[in-house]
């Protein structure tokens, strides 16, 4: 049963300071990176429902050598230490291709880790924003790591179950923090729970089955042998589908292509979908295997004293894999309210059924978004998490 987050109470008379006996740098050197990548490792160590990332995806990311991001963006990263103890962290990112798209000054922060203390928070949220408005940013959204097009927003709600698949996870506290520290909502993303047991609404079925026939949409399996012409198929929907969402941004090309070769290993090509009305793609679907179980056996780490052994615990895991995670359904604007994501969903829920998996996750979905909510809700889903953008003055 999700439950929601404790909330302090964020008045005036009650905004931290940062301990004395706490300081806060800029990251600098192998030694810094290093400390900021392992610090969820201490801090998640009891947590039976966090995913460890593998360490050497985490330094990949963070690495502007390897991460596209970094083409156009600029991160400052921050670590908070206690002495020799590194109690929290946090990234300061700008974002140009943000502010141009929405024609905003807003920047983000992510990253965010803390020991359970509105000071160390106030001292790392304060020097995350003053490196942003040094750089002409009014306004701090996030936590975003780093955009809207990876996993972003804070756990507020269903602390009871580990994440999906490249969807966050954090301490109920964090939301209390970022409230006594002046952040307040922005918005809130649902994530939605369903199984592939339940059949969905005969009626539901019909219609769609109805349309299909109707208006001559076929849906089918993306090729792999075909994969460079696919995901350029896959791009353009994406970002004519999302152009007007809230927190959007396109992915340039080497963005989309990196994201691509990197789920290319965990894909099953039956469920990835894309629907066509005569010969012209207009919708698909994403949906991969929640490989989550796969990595907390693995424990983030590939090899041990040299030996291979959480390589071992992850493939073994993977033949494992019973839940899934549906991450996108995009439709092109002049093919929406015609029944093209009630197809997609029932095609991907039989796929799914035929390939042994017993359901998963649909994540995320804007609050607002009414009409894909209530799609989702037609189909049977029931929501399970919520994620909240915050917001605050830089």
């Amino acid at each position: 049963m999700a439950h929601p987050a404790k909330h302090s109470d964020a008045s005036s008379s009650s905004i931290p300071t940062m301990p004395s006996d706490v300081q806060v740098t800029p990251v600098r050197g192998a030694a810094d990176r290093t400390a900021f990548i392992r610090l969820p490792y201490s801090l998640y160590r009891d947590d039976p429902n966090w995913v460890p990332p593998l360490e050497m995806e985490r330094r990949d990311f963070l690495d502007p050598k390897k991460n596209p991001f970094f083409d156009y963006a600029e991160v400052e990263l921050f670590l908070a230490r206690r002495g020799q103890d590194v109690v929290g962290r946090v990234a300061a990112i700008k974002n140009p291709r943000h502010m141009e798209f929405h024609g905003t000054k807003e920047g983000f922060f992510g990253l965010f880790e803390c020991v359970n203390d509105a000071g160390v928070a106030r001292g790392l949220l304060d020097a995350a924003g003053a490196w942003l408005k040094a750089r002409g940013i009014d306004t701090v959204l996030g936590p975003a790591n780093f955009s809207s097009n990876q996993d972003w927003g804070l756990l507020v709600e269903g602390y009871d179950s580990p994440p999906a698949l490249m969807m966050p996870y954090n301490p109920a506290y964090y939301a209390g923090l970022l409230e006594t520290c002046g952040f307040t909502k922005a918005k809130d993303l649902w994530a939605w729970e369903l199984s592939s047991s339940t059949p969905p609404p005969e009626k539901v079925a019909r219609i769609a089955e109805k349309i299909r026939q109707r208006e001559g949409i076929t849906v089918r399996a993306v090729n792999l042998k075909d994969f460079p012409a696919e995901v350029a198929r896959i791009k353009e929907i994406y970002n004519a589908a999302w152009e007007k969402n809230w927190g959007f941004i396109p992915f340039t090309d080497r963005e989309f292509d990196h994201m691509a070769k990197e789920m290319k290993a965990i894909v099953r090509p039956e469920l990835l979908l894309i629907a066509e009305v005569k010969g012209e793609p207009v919708a698909f679907s994403m949906t991969l295997p929640d490989a989550n179980p796969a990595f907390q056996a693995a424990n983030g780490r590939l090899t041990t004293f040299g030996l291979p052994i959480g390589l071992v615990k992850l493939v073994l895991a993977s033949r494992k894999l019973k839940r899934l995670r549906l991450l996108t359904l995009g439709i092109k604007e002049g093919y929406r309210r015609r029944g093209l994501d009630a197809i997609l969903y029932l095609d991907t829920l039989r796929t799914a059924k035929e390939l042994g998996y017993t359901g998963g996750e649909i994540s995320w979905t804007l609050e607002d978004n009414h009409l894909v909510n209530r799609a989702i809700e037609s189909m049977g889903g029931q929501r399970s998490k919520t994620y909240r953008v915050f917001q605050r003055p830089a």
